[in-house]
């Protein structure tokens, strides 16, 4: 008790040196008048008292800037060091409501969010933190480091992804630009042109620039899993294979590459699929993993695939995923590699025939008539192929119907041709003509 009345004597006295202090204009000297009140206050271990000075402290007539920030900076030192859960949220929420609206403590702001909303997901409550960290919209903090606006957004996103929140999560995963990854850090800062706001060093805990780009393209790979978008998963995992760091040790290459692997095999036949494919496939790392290196050659060889044949060479492989970075393929894998697989023998069947029968479509494939008939029409539908199907003649045509000035401009094209045959033809018999002619006369 005597303690107590102890320190309140002590804030009085220093209080109303702040005041003078702080009506005389002097900067420095009102900053450490009202640090020195917290410092009492902590010492005293009086947490209440501390959280009750600080909101006097920020309400005060013409308090200055300066002080304030420093007055949030010297207890946010002090939040670790509290002696139980309920007496730091507390803390943190009455700096929290101090910083809320002033422009000059935003950062503080944000980083304080990030630890409530953190403490918050320790006590299972996702959908809180989640709520309390979209509050904050780091992206307009001029003074904050770019790797600690980036490595804030992507808590975001976890966040969201954690609620299974997937609209909030991709418009937040849009705040940034997959190209700010790939700037060169290594660059020398210009430095601040007078008027220009100081950037802040970024935290020791905030990650660098590549490793917030995996875990960024970690988060895409959840989100892109949620709707099974083979490519997209797949094209992510590519952005990872190309960090320098991954690159250099096999161990994380390998099954990142596997990966690519498997994924390109699983999206749907498009340009891009078929890019990447290609370009995949002339990865000098891709022959430490021979078997992956042939799945694609299959897949670029324009020859129908055995399904059976392949799964029970590739089945140890597909299940061995589940084991390896990143997780299993998903529980509709299997069943859209089939899918694939079919796929690729209707295009290769396409290529060398303009007309065929649905019976002999169906043997190629190793299918059911009706099945056979089912994916054609699925393929047609989502534009992957043209054809027709005569079902009460059991034909399928692959020829593409021409429009009446393509049939025209074949043929104008064709007697072009035929004209340049035959006028190269009358210029060979007239030169060989003259060349007898002048040996005769010789």
């Amino acid at each position: 008790m005597e303690a107590q009345r102890n320190l309140d004597a002590e804030i009085e006295a220093l209080l109303n040196v702040e005041k003078q202090i702080r009506l005389a204009g002097d900067v420095a000297g009102t900053k450490k008048a009202v640090t020195d009140i917290l410092q009492l206050c902590f010492e005293a271990k009086a947490w209440k008292t501390l959280n009750d000075q600080i909101i006097l402290l920020s309400k005060r007539r013409g308090q200055l800037k300066q002080a304030v920030t420093a007055m949030v900076q010297q207890a946010m030192q002090y939040i670790d060091q509290t002696p139980d859960i309920e007496t730091k949220i507390e803390l943190i929420k009455t700096l929290n409501s101090v910083s809320a609206g002033k422009i000059y403590v935003e950062i503080e702001r944000a980083r304080l969010i990030k630890r409530l909303a953190k403490i918050k997901e320790e006590q299972g409550l996702i959908a809180e933190a989640a709520d309390l960290m979209q509050e904050i919209a780091v992206e307009t903090f001029g003074a904050m480091a770019k790797t600690e606006k980036i490595a804030f957004i992507l808590e975001q996103v976890r966040l969201c992804l954690d609620r299974q929140d997937y609209v909030r999560a991709q418009i937040l995963s849009r705040k940034i630009s997959p190209r700010v990854f790939d700037a060169d850090s290594s660059k020398e800062k210009k430095k601040p042109k007078e008027g220009d706001s100081i950037v802040e060093e970024a935290p020791a805990d905030i990650p660098s620039l590549p490793e917030l780009k995996r875990i960024y393209y970690e988060l895409m790979i959840r989100y892109h899993s949620h709707n099974d978008d083979y490519l997209e998963i797949c094209r992510s995992y590519k952005s990872i294979y190309e960090i320098a760091s991954v690159r250099e040790d096999p161990a994380q290459w390998i099954p990142v590459l596997r990966k690519i692997c498997w994924h390109l095999v699983l999206s749907p036949h498009d340009p891009m699929q078929s890019s990447l494919l290609n370009s995949t496939l002339e990865d000098k790392n891709l022959s430490e993993i021979p078997n992956f290196r042939l799945l694609l050659k299959q897949l670029v060889t324009m020859e129908v695939i055995q399904w059976v044949g392949l799964w029970n060479m590739f089945k140890d492989e597909f299940e061995n995923e589940k084991n390896m970075l990143g997780g299993s393929l998903g529980g509709k894998a299997a069943e859209d590699l089939r899918q694939r697989i079919i796929e690729h023998n209707i295009l290769v069947v396409s290529k060398y025939y303009s007309r065929i029968t649905l019976k002999r479509l169906a043997e190629l494939l190793c299918l059911s008539v009706q099945e056979a008939e089912k994916h054609l029409s699925d393929m047609v539908v989502s534009k992957s192929l043209v054809a027709k199907i005569d079902r009460p003649m059991g034909v399928v045509c692959f020829q593409t119907a021409k429009d009446s000035n393509d049939i025209l401009n074949s043929w104008s094209m064709n007697l072009e041709k035929l004209l340049d045959l035959v006028e190269k033809s009358c210029h060979q018999i007239h030169k060989e003509t003259m060349v007898h002619k002048a040996a005769l006369k010789v």
